[in-house]
């Protein structure tokens, strides 16, 4: 179940970070811990990383270390090496004139205060002085709303939302994440400016699902995506309809893979599946949403709306189509359940299937078929065919579309115990073929 990751920051280590912040000050500049490694020390969770941010110009950060690296100088970012970490610095600023919907047009260095201000989401705007006992430093009620569990937008909701649109979904993945509720506020702005996620990049935007429907926490964001009206923009190449509404219990993503990680591909086949079933979708609705054509339709979608890596188009297919010939009428022949666990997509589609049956679709189908699985995923490895296509044209078979038909049908009843040598296997083969040219 591997899947594709997200970008992710370099190492870096608090010893390490507290060196380069010390040297700073010992320079004459303000310099604090800032951002996510605040919030997750209040949280008491363990930063990954640890932003430093300082009153230091980013040419006197440069000056000040040996080995630096400048990612984004003009808006203040030097990364600085130091010991086996790579600690990210930037100099106190604010921001302006955001004209696509991402980044500033104006950048100016300024006070932690104002710097403080620009950051999205209270939460994420304090700082924490390593060197004077761990002390807060909260412009911005930020430390408040932590213990409240309450996630609410620094200033204007409205503003902060239309300067960076991608604020709308980060601001699911941290309720999501740490279990917060969105400020009334908020919510109402992320709802208004839905639309605006149009104007993120399909990259930006899949990294940020990635980050969501990956992990454990997956339900919660899915919830949220729902409520504010953002999965409708996201899958609005499936398309969605625009009054559907979350149906939860009978919804596969809200019940997939309890308490684990999911790979990006499986999540996304439980989310197209939870679009149908949520739409009011009937059992043969959601097996023929399964089937090859739909289920390369909304792959499509994905790759569109998300740009999903190769990895994760097959693990969203396979999950899928795996599942169509188990879950159709009637139900499936040895041959069909030894494929299928044969095939590098089982696993997924197995996760899935209990997803749809937590949410009550299939449920004898799949309780019968939990049996003939384990029955059969202990069997020996499927053998290899008993004749191939060079018997069939030895025997006077002219190729084409038939021997793939005639071919499959025989190694079915190979698998089966129905042929046990190649002569009977060719006695079948020709069977079968003078019962097509008779149709």
């Amino acid at each position: 179940m591997a899947h594709t990751s997200v970008r992710r920051k370099p190492p870096c280590t608090r010893k390490d970070a507290t060196a380069v912040l010390r040297r700073l000050r010992e320079a004459g500049y303000e310099a604090y811990f800032a951002g996510g490694c605040v919030r997750d020390l209040l949280l008491g969770l363990e930063p990954t990383d640890w932003d430093v941010a300082t009153s230091a110009p980013p040419a006197r950060v440069r000056e000040l270390f040996p080995r630096t690296q400048a990612v984004g100088q003009a808006f203040g970012v030097i990364l600085v090496y130091q010991g086996r970490s790579v600690v990210e610095v930037a100099t106190f600023r604010s921001e302006g004139d955001y004209r696509d919907g991402r980044r500033p047009g104006r950048v100016r260095f300024t006070t932690a205060q104002e710097d403080a201000a620009r950051r999205d989401f209270t939460i994420n705007g304090l700082f924490l002085d390593p060197l004077d006992g761990d002390r807060i430093i909260d412009f911005v009620g930020g430390r408040e709303d932590l213990a409240a569990r309450r996630l609410r937008a620094i200033g204007d909701p409205h503003e902060r939302f239309r300067e960076d649109h991608l604020r709308l979904l980060r601001a699911v993945r941290f309720a999501a994440r740490f279990d917060l509720t969105v400020e009334e506020q908020t919510a109402a702005a992320i709802a208004a400016a839905a639309p605006m996620l149009t104007r993120i990049s399909p990259e930006r935007c899949g990294d940020e699902l990635r980050l969501m429907l990956c992990p454990p926490s997956r339900a919660a964001a899915w919830r949220l995506l729902w409520k504010f009206g953002l999965l409708h923009v996201l899958f609005r190449f499936l398309p969605v309809p625009a009054d559907v509404r979350l149906h939860e219990a009978r919804s596969p993503m809200m019940h997939l893979a309890p308490g684990r990680e999911a790979p990006f591909g499986l999540a996304l086949a439980a989310g197209v599946l939870c679009a149908h079933a949520s739409a009011g979708a009937r059992e043969d609705e959601l097996l023929a949403a399964m089937a090859r054509d739909r289920a390369t339709h909304a792959v499509r979608a994905m790759r569109r709306a998300l740009r999903i890596s190769n990895e994760e188009s097959d693990d969203m297919s396979g999950a899928l189509e795996g599942l169509a010939p188990l879950l159709s009428e009637p139900p499936p022949r040895v041959a069909v359940l030894r494929r299928f666990l044969a095939g590098p997509a089982a696993g997924l589609s197995r996760v899935l299937m209990e997803a749809l049956h937590s949410a009550g679709f299939f449920r004898q189908r799949i309780e019968w078929l939990r049996a003939e699985l384990s029955r059969w995923a202990t069997a020996l490895p499927l053998p290899a065919p008993l004749i191939n296509g060079d018997d069939l044209k030895d025997a006077g078979l002219p190729p084409g579309p038939l021997f793939k038909r005639i071919l499959d049908a025989v190694y079915d009843a190979q698998l089966e115990g129905r042929v046990c040598d190649h002569d009977a296997a060719l006695h079948l083969a020709m069977s079968l073929a003078r019962e097509e040219r008779s149709v």
